[in-house]
C-alpha cells in the first residue's frame, strides 16, 4: 500500500539546513500494524507528517495505493488527507463543546462516508458515554473517542502520533490493542509513532529510526 523510496526532508532554520530525514526507504502493507520507533529528534514526527500529507518531501518518492503522492497539487493533497487518512493524536484534540457521539459524527460528515457514529462508539466500548462531554471523560476514554472518530472516516491509512503518551501503562496497552484490532481490517494500514519499546510486541513491523535514518526494520512473526 505504501512505498517510501529514498525519501529525504530538509528544513531551513535561519541560514542552516537541517536534514530531518535522510534517504529513508520502506514499504507498509494493508492490514498491518506498523510502529515507527525512535528517540526524540530521530525524525518520527517528520515521517508521520509526510505520510499524512501534511508536509512534502524534499527528495525521493512517496507512493500510496499506486498513486504518486509526491506529485500531487495542493488541492489533491488536501483530498488525500480528507478521504484517505485518519489521525489519532497524543492529546486527543476533541471539541470540548460536543459530546462523545457528536465528536465522532463530525469526522464522517467531513467525508462522503455515511458511517454510523454509534457503531464506532460501540467498537471502542463507550456507548454508555455517548452524551458525555470530553471534560466528563477520563484520558483513556477521550483517546478511545478520538480513535472512534478517526475510524468513522473509514480511512485507508490510520496515523497515530504517540497515542499513549498521556496515559498510564495499563490504559496505554488497551489503546494499543484497539489499534491492533483496527489494523485487522484488510483495507487499513495502521502506523503508530512512539518512543516506547514496550509496544514492539504488538506490531507486525517495527521501523527503528535514529538521526533521520532507518537503523533497522524488524518483522514480527
Amino acid at each position: 500500500m505504501i512505498l517510501f523510496k529514498n525519501i529525504s526532508k530538509t528544513y531551513k532554520v535561519g541560514d542552516q539546513e537541517v536534514k530531518a530525514l535522510d534517504d529513508v526507504s520502506f514499504s507498509i502493507e494493508k492490514g498491518k500494524f506498523t510502529i515507527i520507533l525512535g528517540p526524540s529528534g530521530s525524525g518520527k514526527s517528520t515521517l508521520l507528517n509526510l505520510l499524512g500529507g501534511m508536509d512534502r518531501v524534499t527528495n525521493g518518492t512517496f507512493i500510496f495505493d499506486n498513486q504518486n503522492i509526491t506529485d500531487l497539487k495542493d488541492t489533491e493533497l488536501s483530498n488525500y488527507r480528507k478521504d484517505v487518512v485518519g489521525f489519532v493524536f497524543q492529546f486527543y484534540n476533541l471539541i470540548p463543546s460536543l459530546t462523545a457521539l457528536e465528536n465522532i459524527s463530525i469526522a464522517s460528515q467531513l467525508t462522503d462516508n455515511t458511517s454510523e457514529s454509534e457503531e464506532f462508539l460501540n467498537k471502542v466500548g463507550l456507548s454508555h458515554r455517548r452524551n458525555n462531554f470530553p471534560n466528563q471523560l477520563s484520558g483513556g476514554e477521550m483517546q478511545r473517542v478520538s480513535i472512534a472518530r478517526a475510524l468513522a472516516k473509514k480511512p485507508k491509512l490510520l496515523l497515530c502520533d504517540e497515542p499513549t503518551g498521556a496515559l498510564d501503562s495499563k490504559t496505554g496497552q488497551k489503546i494499543i490493542e484497539l489499534l491492533k484490532e483496527a489494523s485487522k481490517d484488510k483495507n487499513v494500514a495502521v502506523v503508530m509513532v512512539t518512543h516506547n519499546n514496550e509496544f514492539k510486541q504488538f506490531a507486525d513491523t517495527i521501523i527503528n529510526l535514529k538521526d533521520g535514518k532507518i537503523s533497522s526494520i524488524i518483522e514480527n512473526k
